[in-house]
């Protein structure tokens, strides 16, 4: 049986709850294809206390997204279990804190899309119902609203509609895939941001007029603001965006 997919408004409420006394818990970590934001690495090696370079090389893939040409992230599965996600126990996830926005946000679907002109960003959103899943047989109620405050996605969403706009660039500046020094410098630069901060940020931009000031000071010792950084620089480095 196929999974349903059915739109549903901010405000509408619906049915749905998970956790260890559900009887399908960890099922949906178990066939998993999962694509990560370069904020979700963000999150995830940082509860880990890892480097972005070491997180790549244990537990990420690293390949070309079939729709835009740039390069995707997704985890690299536990073998020989087929495909289980690397941190999922028997109790659960042992990054929840840190755990995915894809993650965070199902069974809710969110649909971004980023006007050209405006800047203005669309949603809309959907509950997907996979067959396996009891989580909607709860009694607990809630609306799509307080699910995505519930689950501490505003910051999740904000970062992940930044590469909307490089998205949108890509298609009008460089269609195709990019060549393998492009390539190179967008993984380094939005996934890899330890590399980023050692290879381009500390030795090159850190006084590059180009860039706000304030947001290059901050980007010196703040991850996230070093990530905000990074994607404008991707876009005057890769796609010549205009300033």
């Amino acid at each position: 049986m196929d999974a349903d997919m059915v739109e549903i408004f901010p405000g509408q409420p619906f049915a749905f709850s998970c956790g260890p006394a559900v009887s399908c818990f960890n099922h949906c970590c178990r066939d998993l294809n999962q694509f990560l934001t370069p904020y979700d690495i963000l999150r995830v090696k940082q509860g880990l206390s890892l480097s972005s370079g070491e997180f790549l090389s244990r537990y990420a893939s690293v390949h070309d997204g079939p729709e835009t040409g740039l390069p995707v992230v997704s985890f690299r599965t536990r073998a020989p279990d087929g495909h289980l996600c690397p941190f999922v126990t028997e109790l659960g996830c042992r990054v929840y804190e840190d755990r995915p926005s894809s993650c965070r946000s199902y069974p809710l679907m969110r649909l971004a899309s980023r006007n050209r002109e405006t800047g203005r960003i669309t949603e809309r959103f959907f509950l997907l119902k996979e067959p396996h899943c009891r989580g909607f047989e709860s009694s607990r109620i809630q609306t799509a609203g307080q699910w995505i405050a519930g689950q501490g996605l505003a910051v999740y969403n904000e970062m992940n509609d930044r590469i909307l706009e490089l998205i949108s660039l890509k298609k009008r500046c460089r269609p195709g895939p990019l060549d393998m020094a492009a390539r190179h410098r967008f993984t380094m630069a939005l996934y890899d941001l330890d590399g980023f901060r050692k290879q381009i940020f500390e030795p090159i931009l850190a006084g590059d007029d180009r860039f706000d000031p304030g947001l290059r000071q901050a980007a010196k010792s703040d991850d996230v603001e070093l990530l905000k950084l990074a994607v404008e620089w991707v876009k005057e480095e890769l796609f010549q965006a205009q300033y």
